[in-house]
């Protein structure tokens, strides 16, 4: 029997296959205690729309511990039950901090510090860089796993029509060094399904590929530009690999903030 519960939506990763689910999403979020939470599978683009959640969004959802997952903030959806967005979407970037930076501040040498006494101590959080020393970008595979590519082909030849999934062939990486005064810098990976999305939506839009790179490299730089924004890093642990550490969400306010209406995501996803 599962449990309600109210989540805030922080930040969504880009989609990866899944015979089972159509695909998996992993979606972070923030309890209404404050606490963080992790939300997997999720076959978010498979669900009715009015269950697609924005970013910074309340969703009512009826969750479980995840099955084989010891990392303390895991938890799944009740299989067969709605994820139902609730009130308003938070638009402002003052409504948002005062939900995000409700607790403290994680300082990213100390997580893999206290990871390496207890791997499973935690394995979400939030943290403020002290300098972004580069966004550093680095080629992928223009394919999937094999296992991947032969469901893909026998789903279409013998399955129900799947949604196009494409593969994003380049890691884009955050260089920076952290608060700790020893720090000696981190290169994480940027997970976060915004970051292939921009870049699908340039290709879309006709650029070659290194004018896609570069556009998404300097979108990176421009929201993470800590003389304008006030600039922390979601983060979190990768399920294959709970000793690696990968950036989520990148959360961005100006340093002076106007309340305003308006949607503020330089993002559209």
């Amino acid at each position: 029997m599962g449990e309600k519960k109210k989540v805030l939506i922080y930040a969504k990763t880009y989609p990866l296959p899944s015979s089972k689910y159509n695909e998996l999403v992993c979606t972070g979020g923030i309890l209404e205690n404050g606490d963080f939470i992790r939300l997997y599978p999720i076959d978010y683009r498979y669900r009715p729309y009015w269950q697609w959640y924005k970013k910074y969004q309340w969703v009512e959802i009826e969750i479980e511990k995840q099955v084989g997952d010891p990392r303390p903030e895991s938890f799944r959806p009740v299989q067969g039950t709605p994820i139902v967005p609730v009130g308003e979407h938070l638009k402002d970037w003052e409504s948002r901090k005062k939900i995000v930076l409700s607790k403290s501040i994680d300082i990213m040498c100390n997580l893999r510090t206290a990871q390496k006494a207890n791997v499973w101590i935690k394995s979400l959080g939030i943290i403020k860089p002290k300098q972004i020393l580069d966004v550093k970008v680095e080629p992928d595979s223009e394919k999937w796993k094999q296992k991947w590519e032969m469901l893909f082909l026998q789903q279409e030849l013998f399955g129900p029509k799947r949604k196009p999934l494409e593969k994003i062939p380049f890691k884009f990486k955050y260089h920076f060094l952290c608060e700790h005064p020893d720090c000696r810098g981190h290169k994480m990976m940027i997970e976060d399904w915004e970051v292939g999305q921009l870049y699908l939506n340039l290709k879309l839009s006709g650029d070659d590929q290194d004018t896609r790179v570069k556009k998404v490299r300097e979108k990176l730089l421009d929201i993470s530009n800590m003389k304008k924004r006030d600039v922390h890093f979601f983060v979190g642990t990768v399920s294959s690999h709970p000793t690696s550490w990968v950036i989520v969400g990148v959360f961005y306010p100006p340093k002076e903030v106007i309340a305003t209406n308006r949607n503020i995501d330089l993002f559209d996803c």
